[in-house]
């Protein structure tokens, strides 16, 4: 990446020199630290989850308190995204229906997304539905929810204080989230780290690796096993290598003890 950018900010330069364009438009300021922010997410999720219950409440109310007219309904965005594992996008598909009031299960059917005149709403990212156990820290704040929308079936859970639907950059935008994350001293958090903070915290709770995937709505174990504690990571690698060496052991050669006729 570094070095295709370099031959094209050239280009851009001769283009910009000889007037065909006034700014370059491949020099993009900050890229360096953005694209290593993008490696530490795919490398090690982890270091970008927040750290327990008590920060993620103080984050809730610190972006509440910024936003205009101090709406609640970001801090329970937040929160639900966190507590869920879920992407923004999919927090935005809630619909009053996708909730079961009596085992508390969320059952992600949709997110939303931009598109072609707008926002619009499409299936989840791995075409499937899932479903993700609503843990006890959320049901209250759901509740709230539903009755605030008179359990109408098709009711969104989750809005902006107007009624529209939310994306990463709305939430981004409407609570400065880049400057309260900064004041909390969290520099390296994006909305994307509500999802590694969720996963992060079942990974550490003992959620088995195989459940874990499905809530993560995952293609493949070796995404979601970047979730587990490194001790925990180690012992299931040390499990897999001795799978592996058992499976590709030769058969002995000869009965390791004698046939019971002969004894």
């Amino acid at each position: 990446m570094k070095n295709s950018l370099a031959v094209l900010v050239r280009v851009m330069e001769q283009a910009k020199r000889d007037g065909i364009i006034t700014v370059n438009p491949a020099r993009v300021n900050g890229w360096q630290a953005e694209y290593k922010k993008a490696e530490d997410e795919l490398d090690d999720p982890r270091s970008l989850a927040l750290s327990d219950w008590d920060t993620l409440v103080s984050l809730a109310d610190a972006l509440v308190r910024r936003s205009h007219g101090q709406y609640l309904g970001w801090g329970s965005v937040v929160t639900f995204a966190a507590c869920t594992a879920a992407r923004i996008g999919e927090v935005s598909g809630v619909r009053a229906r996708d909730i079961d009031p009596v085992n508390w299960i969320w059952t992600v059917r949709r997110q939303t997304t931009p598109g072609p005149g707008g926002l619009i709403d499409k299936g989840t990212k791995g075409k499937m539905a899932r479903r993700i156990p609503l843990i006890e820290e959320v049901p209250p704040l759901v509740a709230q929810r539903l009755l605030a929308v008179g359990h109408r079936p098709d009711a969104r859970l989750f809005t902006g204080p107007r009624g529209g639907r939310i994306t990463t950059a709305v939430l981004r935008d409407a609570t400065h989230w880049d400057e309260v994350v900064a004041e909390l001293g969290y520099e390296h958090l994006r909305r994307h780290g509500l999802r590694h903070t969720g996963l992060t915290w079942m990974a550490d709770a003992g959620v088995p690796l195989h459940v874990l995937r499905i809530i993560a709505g995952d293609g493949s174990l070796q995404t979601t096993q970047r979730y587990l504690h490194p001790d925990l990571r180690a012992l299931v690698a040390a499990g897999r290598s001795l799978s592996g060496h058992l499976r590709g052991a030769p058969a002995p050669s000869r009965p390791l003890a004698a046939p019971l006729q002969a004894l």
